[in-house]
């Protein structure tokens, strides 16, 4: 039986994986397995509906619908709402920007955020991806991450800010100081003007998710800073626990 338009349309979704995030049209109909005419009317509906969208550069990516879409399944709805009101919480006591994120391969993506009072330039919004290396929340899930993620992470240290950390044995030691102490932090590393502290959010043994604060300086704050995001991670795992979330 010959496949379906849907079958088709899928294959094309399904050409890219963490190593194509970006392809153009003729890749994507190389990796669907598909002629170019049929990629080309395939691609054309699914940017019109939005699960596709194409760059200046002519390369397309996953569209914005399917994000939201994604935030529709248990995972990632289940732990947003379980978490929301401590983000709230947090936010109250803090007015600073509250982060919510997950470890999408070797990228940290942000599942929700809360924008703080304080004018402290801050690059990250719901659905954004960052890398790992360079970001508290990052830190975190990358010191618990398989050992395969973080060689993987080891291997495109890219610099972000003069400040960003790349040089492998460095970081190293601050992830055995994460497991250690039960938090990272961050200096203007992924964005000038910009500290961030974050910590590990647990759902029974394993590290689901990072907690995370972002402020313009730590120097005087983190041990409170520490302090309120564990009481809030301990509150969500408890919360998850209870709701036997998956």
């Amino acid at each position: 039986m010959a496949p379906s338009v849907t079958s088709r349309a899928l294959d094309l979704l399904g050409a890219f994986d963490p190593e194509h995030r970006r392809l153009t049209l003729s890749a994507l109909a190389r990796r669907a397995g598909l002629p170019l005419a049929t990629a080309h009317r395939l691609v054309g509906e699914l940017h019109r509906w939005g699960a596709l969208s194409r760059l200046p550069s002519g390369e397309y990516v996953i569209g914005r619908r399917l994000w939201d879409l994604g935030l529709l399944s248990p995972m990632q709805s289940g732990l947003r709402q379980v978490a929301s009101p401590f983000l709230h919480d947090l936010y109250g006591a803090t007015l600073a920007t509250v982060h919510l994120a997950v470890r999408d391969g070797c990228e940290v993506l942000y599942v929700d955020r809360l924008a703080g009072h304080e004018s402290v330039p801050v690059v990250s919004e719901i659905g954004t991806r960052l890398p790992l290396h360079a970001t508290g929340v990052g830190k975190v899930l990358l010191a618990y991450a398989p050992e395969d993620v973080r060689a993987e992470a080891f291997a495109r240290l890219t610099r972000v800010t003069a400040y960003t950390i790349t040089q492998p044995a460095r970081l190293a030691s601050q992830l055995v100081r994460v497991r250690a102490e039960g938090y990272a932090t961050t200096g203007e590393e992924m964005s000038l003007g910009a500290c961030s502290v974050a910590v590990p959010v647990r759902g029974g043994d394993d590290v689901v998710a990072a907690l995370g604060i972002v402020v313009p300086d730590l120097r005087r704050e983190q041990a409170r800073l520490v302090s309120a995001l564990k009481v809030a991670a301990r509150g969500i795992g408890r919360t998850l626990a209870s709701a036997e979330w998956k």
